[in-house]
């Protein structure tokens, strides 16, 4: 749950970097930081770098983006799910080791990042973060190979999970990376004649690029002044699993991710789920902003009319700190609030994205009931979450998620909706375009299927990758 970016080539690079990062804010709010390759000779190491807490508008300004000049920059925002949430863990990491100076951003997560954190610790390396990211720089350190691409692919040859990369050398290469099963997304895109890095291509429309291709799972490539070069990372082919939840909740819905648009799919996803679970209703309403794409689908399957029934304010972000307890029931009602007009007397069906531990949905339908609505049906476009993620989604463990251990009929009795549906696993996948159900795609956290084998019991490995060191 992190957005990386990257540009090689442009006069004012940390600029458009930071306004890609801008674009990209929906996947990390925590910190944000940027380093760029400065172009004055006499400077002892080109990398330059700037990070701090919050978000991307409150990191930087005109004083720091002054400070980042040069033709090639990389930038990250960070939402922790590896790491405990403090500045030594904002990115991108900027190191200095034999092989000269490197900069690092990573989304996802390595799921054997502790095992091989405590071999180079045994042979005497020193981690400066409790980031499951510096794991690849040290790997590098270590490798034997002359150049900086060899030794990243002798370090990515050896890590396992989900990782899409942007790295940025003292010789201004710009490098991107995608694990084999290409869990996360990463694209190029062209401005003028620079070449761009991004997790999504909303951050393509912002800078005025143009979308060029995907970075395949399984590769590496290489940005600069020549052009573009492609390597592979040394390992055995293996099936892409895209992770669905991108298209579900996670990824903005102007980007095009897996050939696939995502606003397409989540309102494609409303029409099966439509077709799958009709109810007869007054209105559809969906619980924004994510729920927006699925309730249109929903509405245009089912013939029911779409209204903005529940108003979202823009202004409570994840810096808000709760009070004391006699008021924090207020939390949800912060982020949302009924329209009387929309919901009074009618039959309405809710659409939403997910369900995880119930609490947000029944404090929903107990708002659109205390509205005047005569019945709240609620409808989820996407099947039961029923497993954590290990791949850098940030879902609970499996004792906090309410589809694990409850059947829908129980888990509708205590949200107090007059009926609960979820979209099925087939249907999401066809709403995705999938050819048969799964191929293409990572759906563990519906499934319990999970591509990479975790080596020890789930539960564990997820403590232990958002354990702080």
């Amino acid at each position: 749950m992190c957005g990386i970016f990257g540009i090689q080539g442009h006069d004012e690079a940390a600029n458009i970097a930071y306004l890609g990062l801008h674009s990209l804010q929906h996947r990390g709010q925590e910190s944000a930081g940027l380093v760029a390759r400065a172009d004055d000779a006499k400077t002892t190491s080109g990398l330059r770098r700037h990070v701090a807490m919050g978000l991307v508008s409150d990191a930087f300004g005109r004083e720091q983006l002054d400070r980042l000049p040069g033709a090639a920059a990389i930038g990250h925002v960070r939402y922790s799910t590896a790491g405990s949430s403090e500045l030594r863990n904002a990115q991108p990491f900027l190191f200095d080791y034999a092989g000269g100076s490197v900069a690092i951003a990573h989304n996802g997560n390595l799921v054997n990042a502790s095992t091989l954190k405590a071999r180079l610790e045994a042979s005497g390396a020193i981690f400066q973060t409790t980031s499951d990211t510096e794991v690849i720089v040290h790997l590098m350190a270590h490798a034997r190979e002359p150049d900086v691409v060899g030794r990243l692919r002798a370090a990515l040859a050896q890590v396992e999970g989900a990782y899409s990369l942007t790295m940025l050398t003292d010789d201004g290469k710009l490098i991107g990376a995608r694990d084999p099963h290409g869990f996360r997304p990463l694209v190029i895109g062209r401005v003028k004649d620079a070449y761009v890095l991004s997790s999504e291509t909303s951050s393509f429309d912002l800078i005025e690029a143009d979308f060029f291709r995907e970075v395949e799972p399984g590769e590496i490539v290489v940005i600069e002044k020549g052009g573009l070069q492609s390597y592979r990372i040394a390992v055995p082919a293996v099936e892409p699993r895209f992770c669905v939840f991108e298209h579900v909740y996670f990824a903005r819905p102007d980007s095009l991710l897996n050939q696939r648009s995502v606003y397409r799919a989540r309102e494609k996803m409303g029409m099966k789920l439509a077709e799958e679970s009709p109810v007869e209703a007054d209105v559809v309403i969906p619980v924004p902003d994510s729920g927006v794409p699925a309730a249109v689908g929903f509405s245009r399957q089912s013939g029911i009319g779409f209204e903005m029934g529940l108003i979202r304010s823009h202004y409570v972000g994840r810096t808000f700190i709760e009070p004391q307890e006699s008021i924090r029931h207020f939390g949800v009602r912060l982020k949302l609030s009924p329209v009387r007009s929309v919901v009074d007397g009618k039959r309405v069906v809710v659409v939403d994205d997910s369900l995880v531990r119930g609490t947000t949905s029944r404090k929903i339908v107990k708002m659109l009931r205390n509205a005047g609505a005569r019945e709240v049906h609620l409808r989820i476009s996407a099947p039961p979450t029923t497993h954590p993620c290990y791949y850098g989604i940030d879902t609970p463990t499996r004792s906090e998620l309410v589809a694990a251990s409850h059947s829908v009929e129980e888990i509708a009795r205590y949200i107090t909706c007059d009926s609960l549906s979820y979209l099925s696993h087939d249907g999401l996948m066809a709403a995705v375009g999938a050819p048969s159900a799964g191929d293409g795609y990572c759906s563990a956290c519906f499934t319990g299927k999970y591509p990479v084998p975790l080596g020890r019991p789930d539960e564990a490995v997820l403590v232990q990758l958002r354990r702080p060191s």
